[in-house]
């Protein structure tokens, strides 16, 4: 069974696979994978994961709302937030950490510093 579930939730198919590649290194992870807001909402309030990862442009619902209703959420608030995206502006960051995310990386996303991020997360080895 895998020790860690992390979610990836993104619009970009392209921008998944990346992430999911990444997190492929991880030693027993299993990746679930959401395509917009509403859908990683669903996946998040309806099982367990160690870490999310929100992208936050995104149609139907965007991440910094995602963040806001899973830190709403008794049982999800203590669930990490990686959060991914091409909004490199101060006060968008500082949105996203005052809203409950626990990092902030911007696109073009680097794979071992995902990795690195995921791994201190989830105090993975």
């Amino acid at each position: 069974m895998a020790r860690h579930r992390i979610l990836i939730v993104e619009d970009s198919p392209t921008m998944r696979q990346l992430l999911v590649f990444a997190l492929k290194r991880l030693k027993d992870v299993e990746i679930i994978e959401a395509q917009d807001g509403m859908d990683g909402l669903r996946k998040v309030s309806s099982d367990h994961f160690d870490l999310a990862l929100v992208d936050i442009n995104m149609p139907v619902m965007d991440g910094l709302k995602l963040i806001s209703l899973i830190r709403g959420e008794d049982n999800l608030k203590d669930m990490p937030i990686i959060v991914i995206t091409t909004e490199g502006a101060r006060e968008d960051r500082e949105r996203a950490l005052a809203l409950g995310a626990n990092e902030y990386l911007t696109k073009p996303i680097q794979a071992n510093k995902v990795l690195r991020v995921a791994q201190g997360l989830l105090k993975a080895e």
